[in-house]
């Protein structure tokens, strides 16, 4: 009996920390999206997270919200600083998300300047 609740007990633990792993390394996808830069924000109230929201459409009928890693200081003070601009973003979907990380499953990783196919001069 007790080698039994032994076994069972194992069986759970290593079953955790497989699922814990899986969602912590594996991503369903990745890729690039652009769009105007509308909101970045440090939102929450026991854990801190970047988020925001780009406008992928004429008058905000498409949003794409993403969240961002504490980790990422540089992607975090370029999106600062890129907001209300026309940018492409690389990022990484992930199959689930932990409170610490953030609301979405869509992680930006980099963003840069694009020009804006609304502007033609």
């Amino acid at each position: 009996m007790k080698k039994t609740l032994l076994l069972i007990l194992a069986a759970i633990v290593v079953s955790l920390i497989t699922w814990f792993a899986f969602v912590y390394y594996a991503t369903y996808s990745e890729g690039l999206r652009a769009g105007e830069l509308i909101k970045v924000s440090s939102k929450g109230v026991i854990f801190k997270t970047w988020e925001g929201e780009m406008s992928q459409g004429i008058s905000g009928a498409q949003i794409f919200s993403f969240s961002v890693l504490d980790s990422d200081k540089q992607v975090i003070e370029d999106l600062k600083n890129m907001q209300g601009q026309y940018v492409k973003v690389t990022y990484v979907e992930r199959y689930r998300t932990f409170p610490w990380w953030g609301e979405s499953h869509y992680f930006v990783t980099s963003v840069e300047p694009e020009k804006s196919p609304f502007n033609v001069r």
